[in-house]
């Protein structure tokens, strides 16, 4: 078969270039004899196992190797590159959506461009191009997101029109076709032989690889990986890293220690055909339609064409059944519609010999984006598995990140939207993932709008008011699994239109959030927001304060009953985490941290809390429901229902107290809304929720009180220049580049981590500013909307990309938050970004390649703005800051 034809090709060009290797390779298995025993044993000790022998595992091998460290084993089940790896299609593409996977891929290109000459191991690097199809317009409008950041980072990249395609590519149909993208630096590779190059300059570097060799689990002591045990016997070593593809769970939960790796297997076809009568050029640009869900690649002549069904089929669910992938079982009627798509996009393929449909497993994660970083669970284990069927074009960026990751504590760029960490142990379950990779796969090509939310593993977590919103019109977004209100349908509005409403423009759902956002501001609002991170950290002594005044930037040596926003940062400054924390009493703090912080914070804090019996953290998360009072008239409704004075004479701002609410005790509430409005968070122990929800809503239906969600939040929350954590903070994002010096206490009487990176950029300034940009020709009926990750332009020149944008009803326009960083014009270096910097620029926003003029601002707006006005009577610049 032509994949084992690749895969001999590439065995004796390894052998060649690796003559030692012949000593270290036992025999070839065969399907009546067992292996003969191993010639070279294993080390009793390294610093580094790497599990996996694919792409993954090899790329990070040579970049630990290039690194420095040399005290590495890699051990491998089978052989060398003969898992996915072997039957993968060998497509570079750097069209990605998301950032991070954007540059692993941009990387991965420029390396494997020179790996060839670095290691003598023909890599079978061709660069095509790529040509990315659209047939509707809406798919036009995602090609050109893409193609914006794309340019902005330097990719060549350009939207054209159907003649053109067929200029470059002669046999494609383009009569339905409405445009196009092509990226003239996509290339074609053969995986397996990257895979070896690799291996073989790892090898150089002193990496020592061992075939045949099978990890059965992995010993941890004290919470740290120790051992790794193997069918060869035990190695002692300080990191192990699971680069197992579609084994990577089953090996994580093989251990001591279960690890929790979320992701599932899906056969994957692909068919081979003879050369055409005139074989194709080897240069020919690759094909995607995701449209017709196929793409399309020269190979020797023929063509290499797959795709992403909308019926997959996921396999190996009842666990691990074979040491090395071969090729599944053909499926022609499977396969039919993928193929109908091909001869309609390229009708000359009628008469062509097909030589082979190929039937290979790929590894796909419950949300479409791969899986790298440590262990929550186990220190020194980690991972980099789950890559969605893009593996080769992933692998060069993702093993460098790792590497880094290993080497220096962190990587050199913000991977949190990869990290393991963002998945809970809800994510493991084998139905979960079964399920959710079937909607997956689809997805792979399905046209992503946004706002979208996954269908499958939904309603696993929720609030005890699930059922009593939902009956009132709630709609429901997923965040860490736990459902969330994004708005509530009213009576009379028809449901089904809104809920298939998918569109780059205003949104059908714009009038119904306009109307809770008015609620928030003129009377009083509730929102449910019981999926907030909480813990409770506690001590015998001061030991509770100590620890988390080293750990956090802000004060916390705060009167009992005072709530206290703060970061949680890292050694340079960055945002881990951006959360409040009320002191309960002298010796007991509650910590309130975003949703999707609940696996990274615990880790975290775990890992840099003393070991003493003394000091106690507890995740109360489910403990507590949360609702959100928000609304001048929010005041009212608490004080009838506690027979208590709520006004900010007793009650202060960012103040927190137990109160009676109703018949309920114990209600911890806070005066802070997360949106900068006036009002009340309430926590309350679950078997009070409905209770108090229900005393709420009766009390305040004389003050206008009704239900809101998610969407009126972000609304409020962006037009009041409130940075959130996770969409505008990351762990390379630090105060003083945000306007929140006034969280962090450089001189309150002890150190704290990421003090000293804090204190440099005081004195030096920051190179990146966060701010906030109004579009001012925008029309928010006819234009695209913008949503996030728009470039951002200064007199014309690149500066940076939006990081979150709503539509503000106050101001009744567009509000985007970004950063803005200053590059010399001749050197590119980056410079310090002064107020004067952004206060003297003209600016621009990028949408789908079209550009709006934007007001730049470094403070929130006045609450004159309460009052509403037209946009032609609104002069911006004339008022004052908050």
């Amino acid at each position: 078969a032509a994949g084992m034809f690749l895969r001999l090709l590439s065995d004796v060009r390894w052998r060649a270039a690796n003559p030692k290797w012949r000593r270290m390779t036992c025999c070839r298995r065969s399907a009546s004899s067992t292996a003969e025993p191993h010639p070279v044993s294993l080390p009793a000790q390294a610093q580094v196992v790497i599990c996996g022998g694919g792409i993954m595992g090899t790329s990070v091998a040579y970049h630990l190797s290039k690194m420095g460290w040399k005290d590495i084993v890699l051990l491998e089940q089978g052989r060398l590159a003969a898992g996915t790896t072997r039957f993968c299609a060998g497509i570079v593409s750097t069209a990605r959506q998301v950032s991070i996977e954007l540059k692993m891929a941009d990387y991965s290109n420029k390396l494997y461009q020179q790996l060839e000459q670095e290691t003598g191991v023909n890599t079978g690097y061709v660069k095509t191009g790529s040509i990315s199809l659209a047939q509707t317009q809406d798919r036009l409008i995602s090609l050109k997101r893409i193609a914006s950041s794309l340019n902005v980072m330097g990719i060549p990249c350009e939207i054209i029109t159907p003649k053109q395609v067929a200029q470059l590519h002669p046999l494609i149909n383009i009569h339905d076709l409405v445009g196009a993208m092509y990226v003239p630096e996509d290339a074609l590779v053969s995986s397996a032989n990257v895979s070896l190059a690799l291996a073989t300059a790892a090898s150089r570097n002193g990496v020592q690889i061992h075939e045949r060799t099978s990890v059965s689990h992995v010993s941890v002591q004290k919470g740290c990986v120790a051992a790794v045990e193997t069918d060869r016997g035990e190695i002692k070593c300080q990191y192990f890293v699971n680069c197992a593809g579609q084994w990577a769970y089953e090996l994580g939960h093989s251990g001591e220690e279960p690890v929790n790796i979320p992701l599932h297997a899906c056969e994957h076809f692909y068919l081979l055909t003879h050369p055409l009568k005139e074989p194709l050029a080897s240069n020919l640009p690759t094909i995607v339609d995701p449209d017709g869900r196929i793409y399309i690649r020269n190979w020797q002549g023929g063509i290499l064409s797959g795709g992403f069904e909308k019926n997959p089929k996921p396999l190996f669910t009842e666990g691990r059944n074979q040491l090395e992938i071969h090729n599944l079982q053909e499926d022609w009627d499977h396969f039919e519609p993928l193929l109908s798509a091909l001869l309609r996009r390229m009708p000359d393929l009628e008469a062509l010999q097909i030589m082979q449909l190929v039937n290979c497993p790929e590894s796909f994660t419950p949300d479409m984006r791969c899986i790298m970083g440590e262990s929550p669970a186990v220190r020194g284990y980690f991972v980099l598995a789950g890559m969605n069927s893009a593996g080769i074009s992933y692998g060069g960026g993702a093993g460098k990140y790792l590497a880094e990751w290993m080497v220096n504590g962190y990587p050199s760029e913000n991977v949190w939207p990869l990290d393991l960490k963002r998945f809970g142990t809800l994510q493991s379950s084998r139905t979960f993932l079964r399920h959710r990779v079937m909607e997956v796969m689809p997805l792979m090509y399905d046209l992503k709008v946004p706002r979208w939310d996954f269908q499958t593993g939904r309603q696993l977590r929720t609030s005890p008011l699930y059922d009593r919103l939902d009956a009132q019109g709630a709609r429901w977004m997923e965040k860490h699994g736990f459902e969330r209100v994004k708005y509530f349908v009213p009576p009379g509005k028809d449901l089904l239109d809104l809920d298939q409403s998918k569109t780059f423009y205003k949104p059908d759902w714009f009038d119904i959030v306009g109307s809770e956002v008015k609620c928030c501001k003129e009377a009083v609002c509730v929102i449910d927001m019981s999926s907030f991170t909480k813990f409770e950290i506690s001590s015998t002594g001061d030991q509770a304060l100590e620890s988390l005044q080293y750990l956090f930037s802000n004060d916390l040596d705060v009167p009992v009953g005072h709530v206290v926003h703060t970061g949680m940062l890292n050694e340079k400054g960055g945002y881990e985490n951006d959360c409040s924390i009320a002191r309960l009493s002298k010796r007991s703090f509650f910590m309130i941290s975003p949703t999707d912080q609940q696996v990274h914070c615990w880790a975290w804090l775990k890992n840099r809390l003393p070991d003493d019996s003394n000091l106690t953290m507890e995740d109360v998360t489910w403990k507590y429901t949360a609702l959100n009072l928000i609304g001048p008239r929010a005041v009212d409704v608490l004080s009838e229902l506690s027979y208590a004075p709520m006004t900010p004479e007793h009650f202060p701002s960012l103040f927190c107290k137990e109160m009676s609410v109703g018949y309920a005790n114990g209600i911890r509430v806070m005066s802070i809304t997360h949106t900068g409005e006036p009002g009340f968070m309430l926590y309350i122990p679950i078997e009070y929720a409905l209770h108090v929800y229900n005393e709420v809503m009766n009390m305040g239906q004389k003050y206008g009180i009704r239900n809101a969600g998610y969407y009126a939040l972000r609304s409020l929350r962006i037009e009041k220049f409130f940075a959130f954590w996770g969409q505008d903070l990351d762990a390379f994002t630090t105060p003083m580049e945000c306007g929140r010096e006034f969280q962090v206490k450089l001189e309150k009487g002890m150190q704290f981590v990421g003090q000293e990176a804090l204190l440099e950029q005081k004195q030096n300034g920051v190179y990146k500013r966060f701010t906030m940009f109004i579009l001012e020709d925008h029309d928010t009926d006819m234009d695209l909307w913008p949503w996030w990750g728009e470039p951002i332009f200064r007199n014309g020149r690149y500066v940076g990309k939006t990081t979150s944008s709503a539509y503000s009803y106050t101001l009744e326009r567009h509000v985007c938050l970004g950063f803005v960083q200053h590059f010399d014009e001749k050197t590119g270096e980056e410079l310090v970004v002064t107020t004067d910097f952004i206060n003297q620029g003209e600016y621009e926003i990028d949408i789908a390649g079209q550009r709006f003029q934007a007001k730049a601002k470094l403070y929130p707006f006045s609450s004159l703005f309460a009052q509403r006005r037209r946009k032609d009577e609104v002069e911006l610049s004339g008022y004052q800051r908050e």
